[in-house]
């Protein structure tokens, strides 16, 4: 039994009726699973882990900024092998500013999940964390770092003390004069990936134990998505953000009073699709990308915004629009007057009056009151205005346009061709600027630096109106955790390889070439049977396209866990159960111990689950510390090119061999295993060179023969599909002729001997010599010497 110190009341056995009230004290805990070696780890606890990942991936750095300018002796020059007047050069600079970002992102999804269960506590009260009948394991990142396992809300709160004293720890490796080794600094952004990845599942388990969201329901509700399904003959209210409390009093307001069908509630970001997990009225917007032109168009009445991606400018844009802004979180209060205290009624009157643009409501129950009644007011008061260009301003527009693109399209993130296209507009053709609209990520920094002053965001969209009011798909609501009773049917398929592995597409929407590559991603990979899992914007953007027979993927596609499925976790939070679908398969198909026992789950997914993350937009801090987090617990990333403005890479070489050497546990030999999976965070330039490499980084050591083929199989066909080859590296992950496709076995066969070397019989369809290792059905393979059973 293990003790753990709390404060509470105890019973002695001897007096029933007497219970003694004490400060502090040591009260047993219930032994539900031996406590592993690093509860609550701290900096240096996963350390030997995280360098043996290195040692293997290295990390590969491509600075975007070859300053650093973060104290007063700066600026200091650190090209060449030049040091900064601290001593630290330029890989520790970059390793620094990587955990930097780590951290601000960490911070993010931990605030998000402190505020939201301090004000569901305060709202609601205490509740029981009831999960449903499929899930017995309800919390596995917190039991797996932690050691915790929580029974009621409030047992998140020293979960969230923990992770926010270690927020505080490494923050203080950051200051100058501290750290100065590059790998010590990407340890501890791994270690801040992992709180981040905590504080994930604290936020999500808490809001839908708060709120009744689904619990891991594969078939849960579908609901409306796109700028096009708004019914602009309603009053409409835009939500914005990624806390869902004011969303949800907004909702509860409405039932009260008998609205849902009266009023449309729309969001953007992952406040929507948490909306629409409470409410399948309610309907989603889009992704980031649509925030600044959903907002143009004039066609929100009232804007509600909380916390995280928002754009900072949003009450200056809410503001050409004539739409109040409320802000109900202390993370963005945009210089407003907090009527926090004052009556609904008094709010009410003064944003209708326009006195005041917005107000700070930090009451969510109010602000979910002054919303619904503000907006039915201001959608009578607005009737009539005119936002976007009409046609002759559109055309003075276009026409007065230089196509000087000396700025504009150097200003764009994706080099649009903005000039040429309004050239084309105004000799009459305006589809190449309509083409522009979903190209363009919505930042509007072209208007920033346009000469004539053009409204460029406004001028696509105009170009594009009958696109965007086309714009209408359909999203299933994001179903929360994975069942345990699908981690069963699927654990086995999964870790043999039979199920060619897991695609988890996450991130944000800063995409190279629109929201359609999402799309494809996903539409490439249920169709070849992957479990394909989505979440935050990326989830979004894969539900505005529909095929020939006019359904989206989600209406198409089971929302099981499950090869051929698509599976919508739900909001960035969510994803955290996708880490915990990895360590259920350890739990629940290996049976391995799960409690603060991190270092050997990780392991074990390493080389026996395979699965591919692909943040192909990302773009913002949460992103890095969401990607170092998927990378510590042995799960590979696909990033985006303009991922590599994150400044690192974990980059495997295949031709090292001391590199690719791990135990087999049987034993305690050593095996030099193929490269599977070769990069832990990679970047690929275009959605053709993505999609074989998410393919070939599902490869596990462990694969059985009949899952190798499977694998190579559909790495082979893409790579041929996208690139127009077989990939060079492909014999690799040969180890016997059983491991080749039988389609097309003869075939390979022939290739291998002929043009890699190796010794076949093509007769007896044999293969001699040639692989890096033998295929052995009962290889253990593992990378700590503290699980040898015995040592060679």
């Amino acid at each position: 039994m293990t003790k753990t110190e709390k404060k509470g009341n105890i019973e002695i056995e001897a007096l029933k009726d007497v219970v003694v009230n004490i400060g502090g004290i040591e009260e047993e805990e219930e032994e539900w699973e031996p406590m592993g070696p690093t509860p609550m780890p701290g900096i240096v606890d996963l350390r030997d882990w995280d360098y043996k990942l290195m040692d293997r991936y290295k990390p590969f750095y491509a600075p975007y900024c070859e300053m650093c300018c973060f104290c007063t002796f700066g600026k200091c020059d650190l090209t060449g092998g030049k040091k900064g007047a601290c001593g630290l050069d330029m890989t520790a600079q970059q390793a620094r500013f990587v955990t930097i970002a780590c951290l601000i992102g960490c911070s993010a999804h931990t605030a998000h999940g402190r505020h939201m269960l301090n004000e569901i506590l305060h709202i609601y009260g205490d509740r029981e964390i009831d999960m449903g009948t499929g899930i017995n394991i309800e919390a596995p990142l917190t039991r797996l770092v932690t050691g915790i396992k929580p029974k009621r809300l409030s047992d998140f709160i020293p979960v969230l003390d923990y992770i926010e004293e270690q927020i505080a720890q490494v923050m203080d490796s950051v200051h100058t004069g501290q750290e100065g080794s590059n790998i010590d600094y990407e340890s501890k952004a791994f270690h801040v990936g992992m709180l981040d990845s905590l504080g994930k599942e604290v936020a999500d388990i808490v809001q839908i134990v708060a709120f009744d969201l689904p619990k891991g329901d594969p078939d849960a509700p579908l609901v409306e998505i796109g700028m096009g399904c708004i019914d602009e003959t309603k009053p409409m209210l835009l939500v914005i953000g990624h806390n869902v409390v004011p969303s949800v009093s907004v909702i509860d307001y409405m039932r009260v009073h008998d609205l849902e069908d009266k009023i449309e509630v729309a969001g953007i970001c992952c406040t929507a699709i948490d909306t629409t997990r409470y409410s399948d009225r309610a309907k989603i917007v889009g992704s980031i990308g649509r925030q600044l032109r959903f907002v143009r168009s004039g066609i929100a009445d009232v804007i509600m915004v909380d916390e995280q991606c928002i754009r900072a400018d949003i009450l200056e844009q809410a503001k050409r629009t004539h739409a109040p802004l409320i802000a109900t979180n202390d993370k963005a209060l945009y210089g407003l007057v907090d009527r926090t205290d004052d009556s609904a009624d008094d709010i009410i009157t003064i944003l209708v009056s326009g006195k005041e643009p917005g107000v700070v409501i930090l009451d969510p129950v109010k602000a979910g009151e002054v919303a619904v009644r503000l907006v039915q007011i201001m959608h009578e008061k607005r009737k009539g205005l005119v936002h976007l260009p009409t046609d002759e301003e559109f055309k003075e527009y276009v026409e007065m346009c230089q196509n000087c693109d000396a700025n504009c399209v150097i200003a764009c993130p994706q080099g649009l061709p903005i000039g040429e296209a309004n050239k084309a507009a105004a000799a009459g053709n305006i589809e190449p600027l309509a083409e522009l609209f979903d190209l363009c990520v919505g930042c509007g920094r072209c208007e920033q630096v346009c000469k004539k002053h053009i409204p460029i965001v406004d001028v696509i969209h105009k170009a594009a109106l009958p696109l965007v009011r086309a714009e209408k798909g359909m999203i299933r609501v994001g179903r929360g955790p994975v069942l345990d009773t699908e981690i069963r049917n699927v654990g086995a398929p999964l870790v043999l390889g039979t199920i060619p592995g897991i695609i988890a597409i996450v991130g944000c929407g800063n995409y190279p070439n629109g929201t359609k590559d999402v799309y494809i991603m996903a539409k490439e990979f249920v169709e070849r049977k992957y479990i394909v899992v989505l979440t935050g914007c990326g989830a979004m953007d894969a539900a505005l396209y529909r095929d020939e027979d006019g359904k989206t993927l989600y209406e198409k596609y089971p929302g099981d866990f499950d090869g051929g499925c698509i599976v919508n976790i739900g909001s960035c939070v969510s994803n955290a159960h996708i880490h915990d679908a990895a360590i259920k398969v350890a739990s629940i198909f290996a049976r391995r111990n799960i409690r603060a026992n991190y270092a050997e789950v990780a392991d074990y997914i390493l080389n026996r689950v395979g699965a591919c993350g692909v943040a192909w937009g990302a773009m913002s801090q949460k992103a890095a510390s969401i990607a170092s987090g998927v990378n510590r617990i042995g799960i590979p990333v696909v990033i985006g090119p303009h991922g590599w403005k994150y400044r690192r890479a974990y980059l495997g070489r295949k031709d090292v061999d001391e590199d690719w050497m791990v135990y087999d546990a049987r034993d305690g030999s050593k095996v030099r295993i193929e490269p599977a999976p070769e990069h832990l965070l990679v970047a690929a330039d275009t959605l053709e060179e993505a999609i074989p490499l998410m393919a070939r980084l599902c490869f596990r050591p462990t694969d059985n023969s009949m899952g190798r083929q499977v694998k190579l199989t559909h790495y082979m066909d893409l790579s041929m599909k996208y690139l127009g080859k077989y990939p060079d590296d492909w014999p690799v992950f040969v180890r016997t002729e059983a491991d080749l496709p039988l389609a097309k076995k003869e075939e390979y066969l022939r290739i291998l001997k002929e043009d890699y070397g190796w010794d076949v019989d093509l007769e007896a369809k044999k293969i001699i010599s040639g692989p890096i290792r033998k295929f052995d059905v009962s290889f253990d393979a593992t990378n700590l010497e503290q699980l040898l059973r015995e040592k060679k």
